[in-house]
């Protein structure tokens, strides 16, 4: 077998490279992508969840909030159904953000893009965050979705097909999510994973988690008494088997970016269905980014969720 960078990237993507370039050096001329506070102090935390930036409002029916209830816990949702009608499948998005900031509403106008494009309901999960709620509330809360959405998704959207995905600390939380379903035999009905840049390993105990090691999120979230290659942490070092087909999507400019690598290899060594796209120069975050190559991933994204519906 031979696997080279060159052969995960598609070929199209290269008309999108000088537009990415350069906007990745107007970034780094004024001083990063964002700006990186010492979130570790009351003052960072507070500065960096207000330094957000602002996302574009969605267009279409107004979001719904939503109480999911499963086991005696709750957590608030936000669904996007389809201007068209009923929809003919449902996923559930759960935001990133680090595990300390974001919040469902930002999440609005690309869910209600993904919403009419592929005729589907989104529920986004607004899960607690740390380190007000230090792990595992934040798997807590999003398994709680899951599990009202396996009890209530036929009768609420006349569907039972669902989906699963996120980006960043989104994506590590929704594979822990597949896992606690799949050791329940629940997993089923799900049809696909959409991973947008995953953290999927939060150990610092190999190459590629040790590249995040030290970030500051990672006291907020687990702290230092906690066992971090705990699958339920860092869901690379869980078993892997029986999940759904997965679509990973990473910048090769990603500090993750070696992540979904290695959880790519893990997936398919557990017999799984993987489709990995490597989006060249591109950072962290770069589907909410203002270039062609984001555009060309989303609609990627679209397109493979829009697939596996069909099939399911």
């Amino acid at each position: 077998m031979k696997v080279g960078l060159e052969s995960l990237i598609a070929p199209e993507l290269a008309e999108y490279l000088d537009e990415v370039r350069d906007f990745n050096a107007a970034a780094e001329a004024g001083g990063g992508y964002w700006p990186e506070p010492d979130v570790l102090t009351p003052e960072g935390l507070r500065e960096a969840r207000e330094g957000l930036s602002e996302r574009p409002a969605a267009t279409g029916p107004a979001p719904i909030e939503l109480v999911a209830e499963a086991e005696g816990r709750r957590v608030p949702v936000r669904v996007l159904e389809p201007a068209s009608g009923e929809p003919r499948g449902v996923f559930l998005e759960i935001h990133g953000g680090g595990f300390y900031m974001g919040w469902a509403a930002r999440s609005d106008a690309r869910n209600r893009r993904f919403a009419d494009a592929l005729g589907i309901a989104v529920v986004s999960v607004d899960y607690r965050l740390a380190p007000e709620h230090p792990w595992p509330a934040a798997p807590d809360d999003c398994e709680t979705a899951a599990l009202w959405l396996l009890e209530e998704c036929e009768a609420r959207f006349g569907t039972k097909r669902l989906a699963i995905g996120g980006g960043s600390a989104g994506a590590n939380l929704a594979m822990t999510t597949l896992l606690r379903l799949r050791d329940r035999g629940l997993v089923d009905p799900f049809v696909g994973a959409a991973l947008d840049y995953g953290a999927f390993d939060l150990s610092g105990q190999t190459p590629a988690g040790r590249l995040i090691g030290d970030e500051g999120f990672l006291e907020l979230y687990v702290g230092g008494g906690e066992d971090r290659t705990d699958p339920d942490i860092s869901p690379i070092f869980g078993d892997l088997n029986g999940l759904p087909p997965a679509l990973l999507v990473i910048g090769s400019r990603d500090v993750v970016f070696e992540q979904s690598l290695e959880m790519a290899a893990r997936l398919v060594a557990a017999g799984g269905e993987v489709d990995l796209r490597v989006y060249p120069e591109c950072p962290h975050g770069f589907l909410g980014m203002p270039f062609a190559m984001a555009e060309a991933a989303l609609c990627g994204i679209e397109a493979w969720l829009g697939e596996r519906f069909d099939t399911a």
